[in-house]
């Protein structure tokens, strides 16, 4: 009968040891944190936002929250992200060497730093080929994550990786968390009734309201946690009569992998959606930390705009108290020549005072000049149209009366924060959802227009008659503001639901590093 050596012995134990290479360095880093008390471990998450400017600032916001609260973090950028942040920064040279995050490691946080290629060269127009850029994300992104994350865990990083906190809409988290075996963590970072009407699109589908050319258009309520919602008022892609676009297949997808995140933190707050959180909780572990917004509602030292920003504070200081509109669609939506004509000719005839946000890109054509003749003349004095702006510098500014918003999620919760009421022209995505909860739900906005053709009287007497009844909404806003404000308190629902986030996140770190030490053996 055979016998093996104790040399040939070995040989086989480095070669299986060898083979293991990833898996077993990761189980030796989570054997090291088994071996202490769970209050002692430190979790180190990787941080992936999806490389849009609506996502990258709450996950930034997170990242510090989180490190503040102990955790080690490794925040990654796409470089075409990078590359945009350091432009509109104004900042030259090597830009890939520059850390965003080094200001707040002065102050004792933990964040590293790091950029990831999405698969594209830098000079690609990812806007001009949206399909195409999609299509790499759902195809090609993984295959860089993949590398990054295994290098990081390869790397004895002290403390080691534990934890992958990815944007829910990316397709690959949950294959990739499996891998390496981290704790799955899936950011959502828009209110959890956008998060359950995408979670419950098969209930959508076999009721007839979702997926068919023939959607019913009844009201929906059967979707557990949710009393009742029409369905204009489900985000864009559910509404759409023939999802079967890369869009489309991109975010369903997404959504489909979310669902297999080990946890689900979102930028909402408990009072403000009780009954739809409640429901999402029994199914999986769901945890509303918001508002994420910047540390005493200031400009962050992290920059976080991709567009250069204009100066608006001091035009703001020469108007008087409320007396001006503000208006911005946010950094992605675009709308069309003509709704660009009609909003300007409802402002001359409104005559209100306005700041105006207007993108380079922020119609689907390429004409450059979208404004009515003489718009900026005969505005001149009431009126200041700018690239872009620090939203939070322009809505905490007690000159702002109110707010003319696409109802972006970041938007509409700083805007509640300043106690600045909203008139809504919801665009996509989850806009129409939000708008929902602003003018329905919280009632703290009006709707711009009856239904979705803007029309320029309508939008004057909508602007009038708001600005007149815009102290009714005030009221609302600020029994809103105060819940946001005490969810926050340390023992607030979200104070608690971070603290129970992170004491979750520590046995869920303890457990995985038992299996792993099972399999391993």
């Amino acid at each position: 009968m055979f016998k093996l050596t104790d040399s040939f012995k070995k040989i086989i134990l480095s070669a299986y040891i060898t083979s293991f290479g990833l898996r077993t360095n990761a189980f030796r880093s989570l054997q090291a944190q088994k071996m202490e008390p769970e209050e002692n471990i430190k979790p180190h998450a990787i941080m992936i936002p999806a490389p849009l400017q609506g996502h990258i600032v709450p996950f930034t916001h997170l990242a510090i929250n989180l490190a503040s609260k102990g955790l080690t973090i490794t925040f990654v950028n796409t470089q075409s992200t990078h590359q945009r942040l350091m432009k509109a920064q104004s900042l030259s040279g090597s830009f890939l060497d520059y850390d965003i995050f080094s200001e707040a490691r002065k102050f004792g946080l933990d964040i590293r730093y790091t950029t990831i290629c999405d698969g594209f060269p830098l000079n690609f127009d990812r806007a001009g080929n949206h399909n195409q850029f999609m299509e790499g994300l759902l195809h090609v992104f993984s295959a860089h994550v993949d590398d990054l994350v295994g290098n990081l865990v390869n790397s004895n990083h002290n403390p080691p990786v534990s934890c992958l906190i990815a944007d829910s809409f990316y397709v690959w988290p949950s294959e990739i968390a499996k891998k390496y075996n981290l704790v799955n963590i899936s950011f959502w970072t828009e209110p959890a009734l956008a998060f359950t009407s995408y979670y419950h699109m098969d209930l959508l589908k076999r009721n007839g309201h979702f997926g068919s050319q023939d959607n019913r258009e009844d009201t929906i309520c059967y979707i557990p946690g949710i009393q009742a919602i029409e369905p204009g008022d489900l985000p864009s892609y559910i509404q759409d009569p023939e999802p079967w676009s890369i869009m489309h297949h991109y975010i369903f997808n997404s959504l489909e992998d979310a669902k297999k995140a080990d946890m689900i933190i979102c930028n909402t707050v408990q009072e403000l959606e009780s009954s739809t959180i409640s429901a999402l909780q029994e199914k999986k572990p769901f945890y509303a930390v918001g508002p994420i917004l910047p540390n005493g509602f200031t400009k962050s030292v992290i920059p976080t705009n991709l567009w250069v920003e204009s100066d608006c504070i001091q035009w703001l200081n020469a108007k008087p108290k409320g007396s001006v509109m503000y208006i911005s669609f946010g950094s992605l939506a675009n709308i069309s020549r003509q709704d660009v004509l009609e909003i300007a000719h409802g402002l001359l005839l409104s005559r209100v005072s306005f700041i105006w946000v207007v993108r380079p890109d922020i119609t689907w054509s390429k004409e450059t000049d979208i404004f009515p003749s003489r718009f900026e003349d005969d505005v001149k004095d009431r009126g200041l149209v700018v690239p872009w702006c620090s939203q939070i510098d322009v809505i905490s500014h007690p000159a702002i009366g109110g707010f003319l918003t696409h109802c972006g999620w970041n938007s509409v919760l700083e805007s509640i924060w300043c106690k600045v009421p909203m008139l809504c022209f919801p665009i996509f995505t989850d806009q129409f959802t939000n708008r929902k909860l602003v003018v329905s739900e919280w009632k703290v906005g009006f709707d711009l227009c009856s239904g979705r053709i803007l029309r320029r009287q309508e939008i004057a007497q909508k602007i009038d008659c708001f600005s007149s009844e815009a102290n009714k909404l005030r009221i609302n806003l600020e029994k809103t503001r105060r819940k946001l404000e005490d969810a926050l308190s340390e023992n607030g629902t979200s104070g608690r639901n971070y603290k129970q986030l992170i004491c979750d996140l520590k046995s869920k770190i303890l457990q995985k590093s038992k299996i792993n030490n099972t399999s391993l053996l």
